[in-house]
């Protein structure tokens, strides 16, 4: 959003004519009667603003929706803006909406940096439609395995899941060469190593399903 966004005026400039653009907007000190609703999260307070304003590089009125945050320890303010063209917009769709379009962001950068997009060289409409609809079906697929991982780890990542299946898989490898089969505790501590050395976040516990 541009720095320069303009509250919608209430007085013309003169008679002949009419003023268009009324002050800057003031995000630090915004009406409390745009306040939509605030919440309280850990040490901070967001606040919800929604309001109608105009912008020199939009020809319409735009439906603002500034989110304030505010630390109760140290007063430090932050303030997110959002915005779009439909002003029927609720403040929560508009949030809805935003919060929507960052995670189909996050699901193209998984698709490239996790499940290797990138690396596929194809030339015909029908290679090319295969390989994205592979690595948008890995997407999903680790999004539901990631969901009890992080119950026990907040962060861990698609990386990390991959670090644990090429570890039981390299340790499935390993266990097949052997002429009798380790403990389960030697078991457990070997893959622990393995995915100690290639993952984000360290295990807690193990969990596999060898047998």
């Amino acid at each position: 959003m541009p720095r320069c966004t303009c509250l919608t005026p209430v007085a013309k400039h003169d008679v002949d004519r009419p003023r268009v653009y009324g002050d800057k907007l003031n995000y630090a000190a915004l009406l409390q009667t745009a306040c939509v609703f605030a919440v309280r999260e850990g040490n901070l307070l967001i606040e919800t603003y929604q309001l109608t304003v105009l912008h020199k590089d939009f020809p319409d009125s735009l439906n603002l929706v500034v989110l304030v945050k505010t630390h109760y320890k140290t007063v430090k303010r932050a303030h997110i803006l959002l915005f779009s063209t439909d002003l029927s917009l609720s403040a929560v769709r508009l949030v809805e909406y935003y919060s929507l379009r960052f995670q189909i962001e996050f699901n193209f950068r998984d698709a490239k940096q996790c499940w290797r997009r990138e690396n596929f060289m194809n030339a015909s409409q029908q290679s090319v439609t295969n390989v994205v609809n592979l690595a948008f079906l890995m997407v999903n697929l680790s999004a539901v395995l990631l969901q009890s991982h992080r119950q026990r780890e907040p962060d861990f990542s698609a990386l990390d899941l991959k670090c644990h299946f090429r570890a039981q898989h390299y340790l499935d490898e390993t266990i097949k060469l052997l002429s009798h089969p380790p403990t389960a505790d030697l078991i457990s501590r070997i893959w622990h190593r393995l995915v100690f050395l290639s993952g984000i976040v360290r295990p807690l516990t193990f969990k596999m399903s060898h047998n």
